[in-house]
């Protein structure tokens, strides 16, 4: 999503709030090595969770042990095994660890050699008997334009059961800080990505942040994609930030798209060897049902343009889908199968309608496949499926809303002709880009509860046998280091009711969490070089070689490329000589078929790798 929603200028006249972002370099931290880029885990079941890692390593393949305890000591290690990383798979480790038991924290880890990774901390799902749950729901993390103070602060409040990312993870754009002259947290690489190369890039350069870091390694993440994670307003046949021929094939670059994502992600495939499908869902006992929807890649239509009338024919064609005939009789039957207290959707875009006048505001939402809107609320009415909850990102704002089943037709006062209902997340740092006043929103818009347009933060969602509450936990800045949280407001959904409330009180803080796994390593020797290489690749290489570095101080770096007799074929002075992460791309189409060995080299670093040109 990156539109401003101009029919609001056109209807009100009020001037566009946005959040200024603030410096921080993606880093390195010289302990981790090899293991740079942290642990992470995700969808967990009741006997199982996939852990993930990264090594950064110059073989084609390495061995990697991993490890699963109940202690932190690892005195109860419960399963165990090797894994091998591949570069075919950028040197990422994905393990599904079996034979756990329901509703238990876990500690793992990785080894290679002698060097261990950080300790993660995990959990499995419970079976039966659970009365509680909470949920920490975010969306629209965008490196450049802030600092990630919304996973610092999960971490650090230590009271949730999982991480549910609603999509935008990474960005594709290009540079894009909101401080003049600031180049200090941009992209890498500072271009708009479009091949394999430069989503692995992107993947890494977030996986660094201390912030996003610490958080995988203390929670299960429970993830869908949005669209930014391949480009901007896509959909299953193109994208509105993808121009056919110019970038490429939108076939190639959304499975490269795809094909990152699951080689950086703890999650698990919906179907071996199949990274098309996110879809997917999983139980909490008898308390919830997870419900994981794409409404991005997998069915949609091409988006209608502009601010189409309600009237549209376009619009109200009903052979246009959001979800796709499949994921649709999925969705339905997942609904009806439930036999949880809760089924809790996970959704990528506003559900609720959001209209100025008889103008749809915006036709990327659910407002633009109303069809599909209808298909939905008429399966939950009837067949009387209730207990139905939205979770929504993509908008970078927060909304608490009551999902009418005809708009001109609810009630404001008996909450008549509500579905559901929805809570919508705000962004981890991406800006808001609606350019007027809440009140002005909700004035045309009765079913939405809460709106608030400015704030960066998250939704902390409770579920029980009683109730659904949501929290908003807003920022107060993004764009410096240092900040404070607040509850911004707290609403909530009755069992058997299908309206919000407004709460008393905010969640009361949880207790009895086992110990956080420790955030640094000690006693480790660090090795005192200069450069540190994440990417070198591919290999075998034909025409380009991605390179991604990190340089612990300031000072010019090298790249030569040397054949097999000792003769340098290629050689360049790399920008940039700063602290920090950069990212090259290293044109060799010319040099000859053969091996040659690849060095980064500067007065107090070097870097090495055998590699062959094809």
């Amino acid at each position: 999503m990156n539109k401003i929603f101009t029919l609001f200028c056109l209807l009100f006249s009020l001037s566009l709030v946005a959040q200024h972002g603030g410096p921080d370099r993606s880093s390195v931290d010289p302990t981790l090595e090899p293991f740079y880029h942290g642990v992470a885990s995700g969808d967990p079941l009741t006997d199982r969770v996939i852990l993930w890692t990264r090594i950064t390593t110059t073989n084609a393949s390495e061995s990697v042990e991993w490890q699963i305890s109940t202690d932190l000591n690892f005195s109860n290690v419960v399963n165990s095994g090797i894994e091998t990383a591949v570069a075919a798979k950028d040197h990422t480790v994905k393990v599904d660890v079996t034979g756990l038991q329901p509703n238990t924290w876990y500690y793992f880890r990785f080894k290679s050699g002698t060097k261990y990774s950080l300790t993660g901390r995990t959990r499995t799902t419970p079976s039966t008997g659970v009365d509680s749950l909470r949920f920490a729901v975010l969306s629209c993390s965008n490196l450049p334009v802030g600092y990630f103070h919304v996973y610092n602060h999960i971490t650090q409040r230590n009271d949730v059961d999982a991480v549910l990312h609603l999509g935008d993870y990474i960005y594709e754009y290009k540079n894009e800080s909101d401080i003049p002259g600031d180049t200090s947290r941009t992209h890498s690489p500072d271009a708009e990505i479009l091949s394999l190369g430069d989503y692995r890039q992107r993947h890494s350069q977030y996986k660094l942040d201390q912030d996003l870091r610490g958080c995988h390694q203390q929670y299960p993440f429970i993830v869908i994609w949005d669209d930014h994670e391949t480009a901007n307003n896509s959909y299953k046949d193109g994208a509105g930030n993808h121009t056919e021929g110019a970038e490429g094939a939108w076939v190639d670059r959304k499975s490269f798209g795809r094909q990152a994502y699951f080689e950086w992600m703890p999650i698990r495939e919906v179907a071996a060897g199949n990274d098309s499908l996110i879809r997917r869902t999983i139980r909490f006992g008898n308390l919830a049902d997870l419900i994981m929807i794409d409404t991005r890649l997998e069915g949609r239509d091409k988006q209608l343009t502009g601010f189409p009338s309600l009237t549209d024919s376009l619009l109200n064609d009903t052979t246009r889908t959001l979800l796709g005939a499949g994921q649709m009789s999925w969705f339905k039957n997942e609904l009806s199968v439930s036999s949880a207290k809760w089924r809790i959707i996970g959704n990528q875009v506003m559900v609720a309608p959001l209209t100025a006048g008889s103008f749809v505001v915006n036709p990327d939402q659910w407002d633009g496949y109303p069809a599909d809107r209808k298909r939905v609320y008429d399966h939950i009415l009837n067949n009387n499926i209730k207990n139905n909850v939205f979770l929504t990102g993509d908008i970078h704002t927060s909304w608490a809303n009551d999902l009418p089943y005809d708009k001109a037709a609810y009630d404001t006062a008996t909450r008549a002709n509500s579905v559901a209902v929805e809570f919508v997340c705000t962004s981890v740092t991406s800006k808001s880009e609606i350019p007027i006043s809440a009140s002005q929103v909700q004035g045309q818009n009765l079913h939405m509860k809460y709106i608030d347009l400015k704030k960066r933060g998250y939704v902390l969602m409770d579920i029980n046998q009683q109730r659904v509450q949501g929290d908003w936990i807003h920022m107060d800045t993004v764009g410096k280091r240092t900040y404070n949280a607040t509850v911004a407001t707290s609403w909530y959904v009755n069992n058997n009711e299908r309206f919000l409330r407004k709460a008393q009180s905010a969640l009361a803080p949880r207790t009895n969490m086992p110990a956080q796994a420790p955030a640094t390593l000690t006693g480790v020797k660090i090795v005192n070089n200069n450069i540190v290489t994440l990417l070198c690749f591919p290999n075998p290489f034909t025409s380009e070689l991605y390179l991604q570095y990190y340089l612990n101080e300031a000072e010019p770096v090298t790249v030569n490329i040397i054949d097999l007799q000792g003769k340098v074929a290629y050689s360049k002075l790399l920008d940039g000589n700063v602290v920090g992460l950069h990212d090259d791309k290293i044109p060799v189409s010319q040099l000859a078929k053969g091996s040659y060995i690849v060095e980064l080299k500067s007065a107090k670093g070097r870097f090495s790798k055998e590699m062959i040109k094809l």
